[in-house]
């Protein structure tokens, strides 16, 4: 464990902490505890009352985030029913469905026809789609809004700190494609940081 992550300490609330525990012991992912801190320190000073969310999983980092946003609703699209399920049971049980609009599909088709202005994005669905998604991420998102994409550097392949394993070329090579495209987008700006498993956080400056 790099000498960061080994400082933090996760401060969520002990029915979430058990859910993601159990989680991972079932193989489903969600989001490390170093992304996932950052992530709450992140939302904690914005504060953002719109929030969306690209791969739900469980619903996990979803109600940990409203946990932090009391004043906050979100909406997140799900690919895999299975998780989809049991993440409006988890939304239900600890107490946040009534801030949650979840959908189930393939996020590309739904974000196309979604309409409205979020402040803060959650990108951390199938990571080979993220430059796919961008557009209407763009078209959604509020001046100001920040977007947070989870697992950039993918195990040290996508910066090369790590050799990248045969069948894995097509993935690194397609989020190496989101990084560049995101960080030269003047509407943007952008910083790539050593979070977890990588993050790219990026601010939208452009105009409506």
């Amino acid at each position: 464990m790099k000498y960061t992550a080994s400082l933090v300490k996760l401060n969520i609330d002990e029915r979430i902490a058990a859910r993601r525990a159990d989680a991972l012991s079932r193989g489903i992912p969600v989001a490390d505890d170093e992304t996932l801190n950052f992530l709450l320190l992140m939302l904690s000073a914005l504060q953002p009352k719109r929030i969306l969310e690209i791969g739900t999983a469980v619903g996990l980092s979803g109600a940990a985030m409203l946990s932090v946003c009391p004043n906050a609703r979100l909406t997140t699209i799900e690919l895999e029913e299975e998780r989809y399920v049991e993440a409006k049971k988890n939304f239900a049980e600890l107490g946040v469905d009534q801030r949650v609009n979840a959908y189930l599909g393939d996020a590309g088709e739904i974000l196309a026809m979604m309409d409205g202005e979020y402040d803060f994005v959650f990108l951390d669905g199938p990571k080979a789609q993220y430059e796919k998604y961008l557009f209407d991420l763009k078209r959604l998102m509020t001046k100001g809004a920040t977007l947070f994409a989870d697992d950039v550097l993918l195990y040290g392949w996508v910066s090369g700190e790590e050799p990248t394993p045969q069948k894995r070329h097509s993935i690194v090579d397609k989020i190496r494609s989101y990084l560049a495209v995101v960080t030269e987008d003047k509407d943007f700006i952008t910083s790539v940081l050593d979070v977890g498993d990588g993050v790219a956080l990026s601010v939208y400056t452009g105009k409506k």
